[in-house]
């Protein structure tokens, strides 16, 4: 018996053009991807990307896997039905933040809610990047693009707050360029048995350029991000002296330093990836007032739909028979015309 071929990165590119705007994050995601795949222990020929429509939707070019570039935010279904024919395949979703959380909102919320085996990558550039910088679900108040030229004046949705509230059981946030990071990220997102959602703040240079500057500068990151780790005290700051503390009277996050007032680190938070209370107050927090939290913010495994989906059909071959069209056709609300 021959022994596996050992592939790299290089067998995961394929010979296309990419066709991105020079520094847009895109770049850096495909990379971490196309590296992150020989270690995944993934046959490459069942693997599959699916996208919908926009930057981040190029993506299934760029990849020498199957995959589908499909229509405007119906890549869930799209992507729920490939795992149903066979659900063998590894598939991989990648959307953005208009093609996933507005046409495709909808979609999106079922994908999660009925924990469908995928892997979802969510590129949140806070703007419609393919068709000229128009604001996005995302985007901020006061942004200004061809669309609000007086500035938005939305409330914007955060995508992981979504997630959680959609039922998701597997929500984590990453940046594009930290490869490091976004390489754990996806690593423990695709360990898991469900729908992994991971949102991915992306740079978009042209229309919504250093949206994440203070998140990603490595002067700035220490002090404007949390990086959450399971089992470990919420502590971030260039000097690390910085924590997450419950206020237990008010019910919510406040920031703490070590030393002041009789602060320790007993009284910082732990982060515990399976409380889903707490993610749901970590997915809130935003500068410049708090920290940004990133990591795997909520981890809850339950069972996944499509091997429940696959279980009830052998449950119900063994108790029904053989399969049998005519009697199908004249049982339930049946009548006959004279």
């Amino acid at each position: 018996m021959n022994a596996p071929v050992k592939l790299n990165f290089k067998d995961y590119a394929t010979d296309q053009e990419v066709r991105w705007c020079p520094g847009c994050g895109d770049y850096a995601i495909l990379k971490t991807v196309q590296k992150l795949m020989p270690g995944l222990g993934t046959a490459k020929e069942n693997t599959v990307f699916v996208s919908g429509i926009g930057c981040s939707s190029r993506f299934p070019y760029y990849m020498n896997t199957y995959g589908f570039h499909t229509i405007h935010g119906r890549a869930p279904a799209i992507a729920t039905g490939v795992k149903l024919a066979n659900p063998e395949l590894d598939v991989w979703l990648i959307t953005g933040d208009g093609d996933g959380l507005s046409i495709g909102g909808n979609h999106m919320l079922h994908v999660l809610r009925r924990n469908i085996d995928l892997n979802i990558l969510l590129f949140n550039n806070e703007i419609y990047g393919l068709t000229k910088g128009q604001y996005s679900p995302t985007s901020k108040v006061g942004t200004r693009s061809p669309s609000t030229p007086d500035g938005s004046v939305d409330l914007p949705l955060n995508p992981c707050t979504f997630a959680i509230g959609a039922g998701a059981k597997f929500v984590a946030r990453s940046i594009d360029t930290d490869m490091k990071h976004l390489t754990s990220v996806l690593t423990r997102a695709h360990q898991y048995s469900g729908a992994s959602f991971v949102e991915i703040f992306q740079n978009c240079p042209v229309y919504n350029d250093e949206i994440f500057e203070d998140i990603k500068n490595k002067k700035t990151a220490p002090d404007a991000r949390l990086e959450l780790a399971h089992g470990l005290p919420m502590i971030f700051g260039k000097s690390r002296d910085k924590g997450i503390r419950l206020n237990t009277q008010a019910l919510k996050l406040e920031i703490v330093t070590l030393g002041e007032d009789g602060v320790t680190e007993a009284d910082v938070l732990v982060h515990d990836e399976s409380n889903r209370v707490m993610a749901q107050m970590l997915v809130e927090l935003k500068g410049p007032e708090y920290p940004v939290a990133v990591g795997i913010i909520y981890n809850a495994p339950t069972s996944a739909y499509i091997s429940d989906v696959y279980s009830q059909r052998l449950t119900v071959r063994e108790t029904s028979g053989p399969a049998d069209l005519n009697t199908l056709l004249r049982s339930g609300h049946t009548w006959a015309v004279d």
